[in-house]
């Protein structure tokens, strides 16, 4: 649910994209609607509402939401103070790394992996089931930092769509694998109630 609210700021910037630019008279003042820095701006503003509201509804943000949001204000404002889309192009693959190295990290710091950090509450697993969880998790954030940096260079006029309906795709996939692999692997998992002999 938490990687599906990240989508939020994603679809009303693509729609704003999508649009044919046009002018429009806003409090006195005239501003361009549509193509790729309006959408940057309301992709900033939908991102700042979204996790005020969570900040506000729950008291906190989970790191991977600062880091989403600190990446969204920093390569969103330097696309428009610079008037160049390279830098956005760039927030993806570099937020999708960042995860990576985060779970890569966990292997190392720490007393438990990442992904159990964040699952081990909801269910029971076998040591192994979660090193392999944690390290599927790695491969998904490189591959999909890397496949963001592919299309946003190489095929420049489709990368908005892949930014937005392509992350999304890969995101449902890779979470449909991820539940037929742990539906195969919890009947291997310690039981949280020992059973007592009678």
């Amino acid at each position: 649910m938490k990687q599906f609210i990240d989508f939020i700021p994603l679809l009303l910037f693509f729609i704003v994209y999508k649009l044919d630019p046009r002018t429009v008279d806003f409090a006195g003042h005239s501003l361009t609607v549509g193509g790729i820095y309006s959408a940057t701006a309301v992709l900033i503003i939908s991102s700042l509402v979204v996790y005020g509201a969570l900040f506000i509804s729950q008291r906190k943000l989970e790191k991977s939401q600062w880091l989403t949001l600190i990446a969204c204000l920093v390569f969103g404002s330097l696309t428009l103070a610079f008037h160049s889309e390279t830098f956005l192009k760039w927030k993806a693959p570099v937020v999708n790394w960042l995860f990576a190295l985060a779970f890569i990290g966990s292997h190392f710091i720490g007393d438990r992996l990442l992904i159990k950090r964040i699952m081990g509450h909801a269910i029971n697993l076998p040591e192994v089931i979660w090193t392999r969880l944690n390290i599927a998790w790695i491969a998904f954030f490189l591959f999909c930092g890397a496949a963001n940096l592919f299309v946003a260079f190489t095929f420049q006029e489709y990368w908005v769509d892949f930014k937005v309906f392509g992350s999304l795709g890969m995101t449902l996939l890779f979470l449909i694998g991820q539940g037929i692999y742990l539906s195969r692997h919890l009947h291997d998992a310690d039981p949280t109630t020992p059973k007592t002999e009678d």
